[in-house]
């Protein structure tokens, strides 16, 4: 684990530091609070002991300094000087604990302890709610700024909403920004994709099926429908669904019930469906390929994401939300992107999209040195 000590008195760096690495603690130190922001923003740092009066830039300025560049350390602070009203606006600012001079080792020991603890907890919310509802949305280009404007306007409703855009463009994250502010938000998110499940499959994983309704019905079961009753299902890639499928989702959209598989009893459900599709939904209906009525049902709000070369001003936001984001959960230490090199990253073609600029950025920030130059960008990615 690492540690670092902010702090213009020589001796006190040097005193604690020693205790710490002898404690088996990689330990950096830094002169004053300026130093020890620039550091902390390079390398990743589990606990920062910070003094409170230092010239230039104090502790207070510190967590100011941490709180606006995002860095998440737990934040110790330390002080010969210390009183009640310190110690309360250190903690209103984010400050982890504080302790007074002279510093006790054990006290010093149980708190970092309670600190790693609290760290740890915050990485594994962070991890456990993208998992859940994933990213929120980057970006200030005009594009994204529609999408945004439209999330916030239809999301409160119970209107259905048809998402399109290319692969890897966000449309899932579309889809659980809808859920997030509307007012099922407490209840079930379902998600299916239509295009990952075999077309004979597709009627029992919506809609369930009873037992021996089928060679392998072991068991009775609820579809997604069912499982997201009272909430938001989302069907993605819907353009890959079956005409049979559709059918019954049809019925479903215009009578609130259904019936499992291998019964002809209904069950009535409230759900609000989100659906997404990378195809042209028209040019399949056309073809054949997909229902015109529930087209219409599907699409009362069409939401389109831009492409990722539609939006090129956000790559830099994005790259810099995704190197704190990938660092975050791997530990890896924050590199800065040269100008030439994030040049390079605003110029290159994206066919994969947000997918794409993610994966490129864990690429460099794995194969790059101290910071990622535009030598790296040609060697890795192009």
């Amino acid at each position: 684990m690492k540690i670092l000590i902010i702090d213009d008195e020589r001796a006190i760096r040097n005193s604690l530091s020693e205790i710490l690495a002898d404690e088996g603690f990689e330990v950096d130190t830094a002169e004053d609070g300026a130093k020890g922001v620039e550091m902390a923003e390079k390398e990743k740092y589990s606990v920062v002991f910070c003094d409170i009066k230092m010239p230039n830039m104090d502790g207070l300025e510190v967590l100011d300094a941490f709180r606006e560049k995002g860095i998440d350390a737990a934040v110790i602070m330390i002080s010969g000087h210390g009183d009640i009203s310190t110690a309360v606006e250190c903690i209103k600012k984010g400050a982890f604990d504080f302790i007074q001079k002279p510093l006790d080792l054990n006290r010093i020991l149980i708190t970092i302890k309670n600190a790693t603890d609290k760290v740890t907890l915050i990485k594994e919310a962070k991890v456990l709610k993208r998992k859940v509802y994933g990213q929120e949305m980057v970006g200030e280009s005009q594009a994204i700024l529609h999408v945004k404007d439209m999330i916030e306007k239809v999301a409160p409703t119970d209107a259905r909403v048809l998402i399109t855009g290319p692969n890897g463009s966000g449309k899932e994250l579309v889809a659980r920004s809808l859920h997030q502010k509307s007012l099922r938000s407490a209840l079930p998110y379902i998600e299916v994709n239509c295009a990952a499940i075999p077309s004979e499959l597709i009627e029992s994983e919506l809609f369930g099926h009873e037992k021996g309704s089928f060679t392998s019905a072991i068991k009775q079961h609820k579809g997604k429908f069912e499982q997201a009753d009272g909430g938001t299902l989302f069907l993605d890639e819907i353009g890959d669904m079956s005409l049979a499928a559709q059918a019954k989702v049809l019925r479903v959209l215009q009578e609130k019930k259904l019936s499992r598989v291998g019964s002809d009893k209904d069950i009535e459900v409230n759900v609000r469906v989100l659906a997404a599709t990378n195809k042209n939904l028209k040019e399949e209906i056309a073809a054949g390929n997909f229902r015109e009525d529930l087209y219409h049902r599907l699409s009362v709000i069409v939401i389109n994401v831009p492409s990722l070369d539609d939006r090129k001003d956000d790559i830099p936001l994005l790259v810099k939300h995704f190197i704190g984001q990938i660092c975050d959960e791997t530990g890896m230490p924050r590199r800065e992107v040269e100008a030439d090199a994030m040049k390079l990253l605003v110029e290159k073609s994206w066919t994969g999209n947000i997918r794409e600029l993610r994966n490129v950025v864990e690429r460099l920030l794995i194969l790059s040195g101290s910071s990622i130059t535009a030598a790296d960008v040609k060697d890795y990615v192009y």
